[in-house]
């Protein structure tokens, strides 16, 4: 396949125009997302009129916001973002962003916009799973690549670029949902000896829409029969790929299962190799011959009996152990969520009183407007509008009490949880742990027992050989044994300490990750805690200063019936 060598100097002269035209907007300094501009984007996105104040007077939670626009604000970088997890669209076109990244998390994330920015790679959008409509429109994006894991994707977006090559454009095959895809002022596109719309309409057999125009059967049967043979390439490199990935996944999973229950490389004949690994002095006892052959042979048979009943216990095990995890995390969740539930009702329930009482004092207020400062009336409207800040103060601050109070509840239900499944996950792991030990010392003795009888072994073959008259045909490693039988029991004691050892250091390996299995679980678990606990905390506070700077302003609001 013909790729473009050059880049077209008409789309540099695009990007320059566009260049000046984002540098002539009346645009605030460059700078990076934070707290304040989403939370004044927000609010600059609400309602018009009484709606719009009302809006405004609201605390920001910025759990609930699901549209998020940050058009023509001079963002340098995306950060911040992870304030609005529940985000279905981003907007950020017109800016000057560089990179994509702190997205990652906005997995509910549907459409995002970051044309018109200066973006060079695509990258950092495999977590997106969720996302439908993607524009990248007007950047100097050079290669179309990492889209692969956008399994909803149906818009792509990506012209007037500087993608001068088609490597990439196969890879949209994998994206089955991508309806609609446009590469208009691309160099790739305006290359006039290769049709790039016939091209796309044979190898992405899922597109309808090419530049927004509809792909017609007779266009697509035409772009079959002209790209029939890079489409064969295409496809069979394709099926190769799935295979090896489907082999890697199934071996990755593998890994990780057996990895999780402390017992990788317990599987095979793993750990009896690793016997051997390095071990000079059983090298030279095994050169006697075939009787070491045989008898090394019952050796491994014991070893990998033994291994393999550590290998099924481990499974097992794991087994408990994940049911556990999965009732532990489910009880937690849902206890978490009945809780949030229950602390957001009562919050919308005052929000609803706070507007009613609100109203009452507003009115209020404009009769006092009304009166005449420092008669009687006046004093009485004035009193009669503190009472009812006063009351709603009350209630605020017994609306904070009752929020703390089983934020705290919470926080205290779910460190004795998490102390009661450290106990519970630390005796099967125990158990876990005891019963493998037992293994380790039976496959010690195993290690013994074969040391003994090579001792034997050994010295019945250099005494026969001596006997024939044969000294010769003795290896010459086993020569300083013939005279010497402590250069025997060297060797053997040698040998046996090195496969003692290896047997110990896998043991110690399985006891140590065991623990540390259970430690990195437990910490995670009181972190993650500690983080929910902190942001509540904060949430609470920052909804009571919302509503005393309501309050605050009261007076200053107008009543726009």
């Amino acid at each position: 396949m013909d790729e473009v060598d050059e880049v077209d100097n008409s789309t540099e002269n695009d990007y320059e125009a566009t260049k000046g035209f984002l540098e002539e907007i009346n645009c605030p300094e460059p700078g990076i997302i934070d707290r304040q501009m989403i939370e004044s984007a927000y609010l600059e996105e609400g309602p018009k009129g009484e709606a719009k104040r009302l809006h405004q007077l609201e605390p920001v939670v910025f759990e609930r916001i699901q549209t998020m626009r940050l058009e023509f604000k001079n963002i340098l970088r995306i950060d911040h973002l992870w304030m609005l997890p529940n985000l279905t669209k981003l907007c950020l076109n017109c800016n000057k962003i560089e990179v994509i990244e702190h997205i990652d998390m906005l997995t509910a994330l549907k459409e995002l916009n970051l044309s018109f920015n200066y973006i060079t790679k695509i990258e950092n959008l495999e977590t997106l799973v969720n996302l439908e409509t993607l524009s990248l429109f007007s950047n100097r994006i050079l290669k179309i690549e990492n889209l692969e894991s956008l399994e909803k994707l149906v818009i792509l977006s990506i012209g007037n670029n500087l993608i001068d090559t088609m490597g990439g454009i196969e890879r949209l095959r994998f994206v089955k949902s991508l309806r609609v895809l446009n590469l208009e002022g691309n160099p790739i596109a305006k290359k006039p000896d290769f049709p790039l719309n016939s091209y796309v309409a044979a190898i992405l057999p899922q597109l309808n829409y090419y530049e927004y125009v509809f792909i017609k059967r007779d266009i697509r049967e035409a772009a079959l029969k002209r790209f029939y043979r890079e489409l064969r390439e295409i496809e069979d490199k394709q099926e190769r790929e799935i295979q090896s990935l489907e082999t890697e996944a199934r071996e990755q999973a593998e890994a990780e299962r057996l990895a999780s229950s402390f017992v990788e490389h317990l599987d095979r004949h793993q750990l009896y190799e690793s016997l051997w690994r390095n071990d000079n002095n059983g090298r030279i006892l095994m050169l006697i011959g075939s009787p070491a052959q045989e008898l090394a042979e019952e050796y491994e048979n014991d070893v990998y009996e033994l291994t393999q009943e550590i290998y099924k216990l481990g499974l097992a095990r794991f087994g408990e152990r994940d049911e556990e995890v999965r009732d532990f995390n489910s009880n937690l969740h849902e206890g978490q969520k009945e809780l949030q539930s229950l602390g957001q009702n009562q919050i919308e329930e005052f929000l609803q009183y706070k507007e009613k009482i609100f109203d009452q004092a507003r009115s209020k207020w404009q009769e006092v407007e009304k009166c005449e400062v420092g008669t009687m009336e006046y004093i009485k409207l004035v009193n009669e509008f503190e009472s009812l800040k006063s009351v709603f103060e009350e209630s605020l601050n017994e609306m904070w009490q009752n929020l703390m109070s089983q934020e705290l509840h919470l926080h205290e239900a779910v460190e004795e949880s998490t102390r009661n499944f450290q106990s519970k996950i630390s005796e099967l792991m125990a158990s876990f742990v005891g019963q493998a030990q037992v293994c380790f010392r039976h496959l010690r003795d195993i290690c013994g027992h074969f040391a003994e009888n090579m001792t034997d072994l050994v010295t019945h073959y250099l005494a026969k050989q001596l006997t024939g008259l044969e000294s010769k045909a003795i290896p010459m490693e086993l020569q300083p044994c013939v005279d010497d039988r402590e250069t025997v029991l060297k060797l053997i004691d040698g040998m046996r300490t090195t496969h003692t050892s290896r047997i110990d250091d896998r043991e110690d390996r399985m006891v140590r990750r065991s623990k540390e299995f259970i430690d990195l679980m437990i910490n995670k678990l009181n972190n993650k805690e500690i983080d929910r606990h902190r942001a509540k905390i904060l949430e609470i506070n920052s909804f009571m200063e919302q509503m005393m700077a309501s309050l605050a302003n009261l007076t200053e609001q107008p009543n726009e019936d």
